[in-house]
């Protein structure tokens, strides 16, 4: 594996490279940054060139200023700085999980030259939903929230929201290295909930440009997480694309709790 630092437009983007073979380019969700493909990336680079990478303001790759609101389209534009550097010649292959789903998507139809596949994973775009004024309704209580009350009661808004509420409450026990990775990376949940959530999560995909390259996109549903709010969103997404969803082992954390078989499904949709 080797390391770098992309310095440029306002941040300072740690990324890491491993493997050889046709770029991969993985896009994490949540707060995880590139250790949240741990599980994976070793069985991505059996075939791929793969880098893996913090997003903006999060773990290894500050903000120069820490107050910056964030936007999808500059963290789509750091995505195409990193192809950039690491496959200038030739469009790569993108992985997107959750909010780096939403990344990849912005990515596909802002740049399609760098990019000849995307695999979004439960994209929470709720205004794709029929319900979109009810879950805006939710991205303001958890803005909310998070001013009033502090993160502990923020995240239990947000949860909640995220839930299926008519299914029982799920026991989905993380692997020790991925449960320590959740603990570790715990100081960045303010930024996320705060100034990713809100403006990922709101963010209009380009629906017209999407469904004029579906032809190089699939879109991922977890196998267990049917009726939570990505999932519905994602499914929502393909639907309205014209797109036949694949499914991904577990569920919306799927990347996590089941790291092989989430692996093995991914290699299968990057080479359909």
């Amino acid at each position: 594996m080797t390391t770098g630092d992309l310095r440029g437009n306002g941040a300072t983007l740690r990324y890491e490279v491993r493997g050889d073979g046709p770029l991969l380019l993985l896009i994490p969700g949540g707060t995880g940054g590139a250790a949240s493909f741990d599980g994976v990336v070793d069985g991505l680079a059996a075939d791929h060139t793969v880098a893996t990478y913090d997003p903006r303001g999060l773990s290894r790759s500050p903000l120069a200023d820490p107050e910056d609101e964030q936007r999808v389209a500059e963290h789509a534009e750091d995505a195409v700085r990193l192809l950039d550097l690491l496959s200038p010649g030739a469009p790569a292959r993108v992985f997107g999980a959750s909010s780096g789903a939403i990344t990849a998507l912005h990515l596909l139809t802002a740049r399609p030259d760098r990019v000849d596949r995307v695999v979004a994973h439960e994209p929470p775009l709720v205004e794709v939903l029929p319900d979109a004024a009810d879950h805006r309704a939710l991205i303001a209580r958890v803005t909310a929230t998070l001013q009033a009350q502090g993160l502990v009661a923020a995240m239990a808004v947000f949860a909640a929201g995220l839930a299926n509420p008519t299914a029982p409450e799920a026991e989905s026990e993380l692997p020790p290295r991925a449960a320590a990775r959740v603990e570790r990376t715990a100081g960045d949940l303010p930024y996320f909930l705060g100034r990713i959530v809100p403006a990922f999560m709101s963010s209009v995909p380009d629906l017209g440009g999407l469904t004029a390259l579906a032809d190089r996109l699939v879109i991922g549903l977890g196998e267990d997480s049917t009726g939570e709010l990505p999932h519905r969103a994602a499914s929502c997404l393909a639907e309205r694309l014209g797109v036949e969803p694949r499914s991904f082992p577990g569920g919306h954390l799927g990347l996590s709790t089941h790291p092989v078989e989430f692996g093995e499904r991914l290699r299968e949709a990057l080479h359909v």
